[in-house]
């Protein structure tokens, strides 16, 4: 408890992911066995998708505040039971006062914000956006807790000899039920994912099925050339490998870009892994280094940097850190992002673009602003996307029925997915 504790208020104190903090906290107390850090961890994040809730009930959000919250109103403990815990020591110190009496009191009636777990400055956003299951929308972006998605790397091989190797160290997994590539594990699988051999060995990526989704819609194809011009740290950049089949000596050509080095520096590795080939660029904030591949790619997909609000259920600090104006600042640098990123796209060509937000302001809006400021761009829909993408027989017809024409939003109550937007565009042959 004391740990969770110090944890939560580093977390609220630093703009750093709770995983990261929660690491460095591991590496500066080593007599920490690895339980005891899955404990703490496992406290630190279910504290953290209730802290709107807790921060209601405790009249507070530091760490200590929010941990008293939950005991009390998460795990059920009565005030007795919190009051043997904290008794000093290398124990919490003990309970104050005013800390017995909210422990006590009766619950204060809570606004509807509380009880969607979201902060309060998207309500109004989310109550424009989806209407009458806003609240639902809500709570399944922060409350529970995502599985463990995985993606089966084709150049492995397939679903079912990933399933073999898992089993050979007594793990199970569900296939999903969008991505005809895509695997499920419990949460609780997430820790030991990347220490299979079914992992190191290159056959399964872990990759949310939203993004395994919106990878497979894009299209990339044998023999094109295919620039994955916001990277990052490249798992769209192996499901174009993939579909590809970008192995050395193939036909075609695949571009990673980023503006940050320390992301495209991770790339190698899961390209060895995967048994894939792909070219890595930084790039400037302005598009430096890709001035030999304007208007020369068949496909140009555009993750472009976001909110990041469709991760909350995994990354809860998020909802934390949210501030209206920087959602305003991110669209305008969206836009401008996909529309250098036009200016790769050859003629018949396809352009892609997406975030890991839930937000219209980032969605929505910038693809119509960047729709209507470009008449030699036309709606790609994303049903005739579907019919020929990486997918089960049944996403295809849910896909096209969810579908607004060329976009697409993924949520987890809509999709049981992490949020994910993705408009498709192709670029309009030359006049003859």
């Amino acid at each position: 408890m004391q740990a969770a504790i110090e944890v939560l208020d580093l977390i609220r104190d630093s703009r750093a992911p709770a995983d990261g903090v929660l690491k460095a906290w591991g590496r500066e107390h080593r007599f920490a066995g690895s339980g005891d850090r899955r404990a703490i961890a496992e406290r630190v994040y279910s504290t953290l998708r209730a802290r709107v809730r807790l921060t209601h009930l405790m009249d507070g959000e530091d760490g200590r505040a929010l941990v008293l919250g939950a005991l009390r109103h998460l795990d059920g403990l009565d005030p007795g039971e919190i009051h043997a815990l904290f008794t000093g020591g290398h124990h919490p110190q003990p309970l104050t006062e005013a800390e017995q009496t909210l422990l006590e009191r009766t619950p204060p009636p809570a606004p509807d914000w509380v009880e969607a777990g979201a902060p309060d400055v998207i309500v109004e956003a989310f109550k424009a956006q989806f209407g009458d299951s806003w609240l639902a929308e809500a709570q399944a972006l922060v409350l529970p807790r995502a599985p463990v998605d995985l993606r089966v790397n084709a150049l492995r091989g397939g679903p079912d000899g990933a399933l073999r190797l898992l089993a050979t160290e007594d793990f199970t997994a569900e296939p999903t039920p969008w991505s005809a590539r895509g695997l499920r594990m419990p949460p609780a699988a997430a820790p030991d994912v990347q220490k299979l051999r079914a992992y190191t060995g290159g056959w399964i990526e872990v990759q949310d099925e939203a993004s395994q989704i919106a990878g497979f819609l894009a299209d990339a194809r044998p023999g094109e050339t295919v620039v994955d011009y916001c990277a990052g740290g490249g798992g769209k950049t192996l499901i174009f490998a993939q579909c590809m089949k970008a192995v050395r000596g193939h036909a075609g050509r695949l571009i990673a870009c980023d503006v940050n080095q320390k992301r495209l520096d991770v790339i190698p590795e899961r390209l060895d892994r995967a048994g894939a080939v792909a070219e890595l660029r930084r790039t400037g904030m302005n598009g430096e280094g890709t001035e030999d591949l304007g208007g020369a790619a068949d496909l140009v997909f555009v993750d472009a940097p976001c909110s990041g609000s469709g991760t909350w259920r995994r990354h809860p600090e998020g909802a934390w850190r949210l501030v209206p104006a920087s959602v305003t600042r991110l669209a305008a640098l969206q836009l401008e992002i996909l529309t250098r990123a036009a200016g790769l796209v050859r003629r018949g060509g396809r352009l892609a673009y997406a975030t890991c937000s839930v937000l219209s302001e980032e969605n929505h809006a910038v693809a119509d602003a960047f729709l209507a400021a470009h008449p030699d761009f036309a709606p790609l829909p994303i049903a005739d996307a579907a019919r020929t993408a990486n997918l089960t027989d049944a996403a295809r017809v849910r896909l096209g029925q969810i579908a607004e024409g060329h976009r697409l939003l993924l949520t987890p109550h809509r999709t049981h997915t992490d949020g994910f937007f993705l408009a498709l565009f192709t670029r309009r042959p030359a006049a003859s």
